[in-house]
């Protein structure tokens, strides 16, 4: 397992026990970790605190990506616990029931501007936040959960598609921009998984079936296993991987017909 020992990281994007962030933040805090979990919003303070006590002495913050004054009270309040920043996970995303719902085109302007501002603009700001605290150590890791939807056509993704094909092209403009000051920038493009914003996504137990069909692996894959791969983009053993879409889909992605 790769070793996380001595670093701290801020995770964003925690839902619930079967969210990708929050799979990745147990991996990290076994990796020797020290943590900042965020929730959005009352709904899921609960449960973010429930599942963070049984990490090593947390931060635990309140964030809405789309609220600078919340946005800048995160990284002081991680500057005064942690005294820098060693990575980033960002896993927010979120588009609106109906535009998900809707013909894509019937995507609404306001729909429209709240899904890129959610899933894209979010990892710019969180990236522009932690950057002070990198130099401090000299550096860093930010990595960021997209999907295949980004690429192609997946019945009732739409306007997430758009959105995550605007949050990879992100990843590689802040990897040329933060290189220099030797902070990597990557993305997991992840397998369907049953998580809180795959219940938005109508059929979606349909397309689980045709990755068990059509994969190489004839599988799905689980949190763990997307876990496992951002350790290694969290971690010195990525330390010449960025501006990657690390695909782990059970190779589902490399198949035509």
């Amino acid at each position: 397992m790769s070793s996380l020992a001595g670093k701290t990281g801020l995770i964003v994007g925690v839902a619930n026990k079967r969210s990708i962030a929050w799979a990745i933040a147990q991996a990290a805090s076994t990796a020797g970790a020290r943590l900042a979990v965020t929730y959005q919003g009352e709904r899921l303070e609960e449960n973010v605190r429930d599942l963070s006590a049984a990490l090593s002495d947390p931060l635990i913050l309140p964030l809405d990506v789309t609220d600078d004054a919340q946005m800048a009270n995160v990284f002081a309040e991680i500057d005064r616990g942690f005294g820098g920043l060693d990575f980033v996970v960002h896993g927010a995303a979120y588009a609106p029931r109906e535009e998900l719902s809707n013909p894509f085109v019937q995507t609404t302007r306001d729909g429209f501007k709240m899904a890129l501002d959610v899933s894209a603009y979010s990892l710019i700001a969180l990236a522009r936040g932690a950057l002070p605290l990198m130099e401090k150590k000299g550096g860093g890791s930010i990595v960021t959960l997209t999907y295949l939807g980004s690429q192609r056509v997946f019945q009732n993704y739409n306007v997430m598609g758009v959105a995550k094909a605007a949050l990879e092209s992100t990843v590689r403009y802040l990897a040329a921009d933060l290189g220099p000051k030797n902070i990597r920038v990557n993305a997991i493009s992840a397998g369907p998984i049953k998580t809180l914003a795959a219940a938005g996504v109508s059929g979606f137990s349909s397309i689980l079936q045709v990755y068990r069909d059509r994969a190489p692996l004839r599988r799905t894959v689980d949190t763990s296993e997307v876990a496992d791969a951002a350790l290694f983009l969290l971690s010195d053993a990525g330390r010449a991987v960025t501006a990657e879409v690390l695909m782990v889909d059970g190779g589902y992605h490399a198949t035509g017909m």
